[in-house]
């Protein structure tokens, strides 16, 4: 890793443009959506050109999956950990630091990319660039599915348990939360959803641990 000291005034700027473009993108596309937010709104809310915002990212797709990693709740960032966290911990604890983060992240990013599914040809462009970078909600399932698999081998959860159901009944407990939530405009605070995170993973866990039945 280059050490933020050794770079040019030069880079520093070109950082600080990047920076401000992504932010620019997390305002625009809160107001707006995915579907309605253009290059030239971001462009204009970061105080540069659509040209300058062109030399940074290569579009609208783009932006949104650096917005997604770098300024919403960290679950990008927990999920690439996650597999190397086996041992450590409670395998309880874990997974509520997971669904906590889930439904933080969920609260964040459903409002923004809601709107992607009214416009196909924008859903198949999104669908594209997460596949040529290798990324997707599925990530984060499958980062909880091999923790879990991780654990099985440490006798931490049982053997007979199945890794990619249990992150889906997780993941997907969390985002029908946020979705329903949204949908009929509730608002239930951050210790509601904390009760709900330790619920579904309590329940979860009766299937999880080696002693449950």
């Amino acid at each position: 890793m280059v050490s933020v000291y050794s770079l040019t005034v030069k880079e520093e700027n070109e950082l600080g443009t990047r920076e401000k473009i992504v932010r620019g993108a997390e305002r625009v596309m809160r107001e707006r959506g995915l579907a309605k937010a253009t290059t030239k709104e971001i462009a204009r809310e970061a105080g540069y050109s659509e040209g300058a915002l062109y030399k940074h990212f290569e579009g609208k797709e783009e932006l949104f999956l650096a917005v997604l990693a770098e300024r919403l709740p960290s679950l990008v960032a927990l999920s690439k950990e996650l597999p190397e966290r086996a041992g450590r911990g409670t395998v309880q604890g874990t997974l509520e630091e997971v669904a906590g983060t889930a439904l933080a992240f969920y609260e964040e990013s459903v409002p923004i990319s809601a709107s992607v599914f009214s416009e196909p040809e924008l859903l198949a462009r999104h669908a594209e660039e997460l596949r040529r970078r290798g990324v997707g909600p599925q990530r984060a399932n499958e980062a909880v599915a091999a923790y879990l698999r991780a654990e099985q081998g440490l006798g931490r959860v049982r053997g007979d348990a199945d890794p990619e159901a249990a992150a889906a009944m997780l993941l997907g407990a969390c985002f029908q939360r946020t979705f329903v939530r949204h949908f009929l405009t509730e608002d239930v605070g951050p210790a509601g959803e904390e009760y709900f995170a330790e619920g579904v993973v309590q329940t979860l866990m009766g299937c999880l641990s080696p002693g449950g039945e």
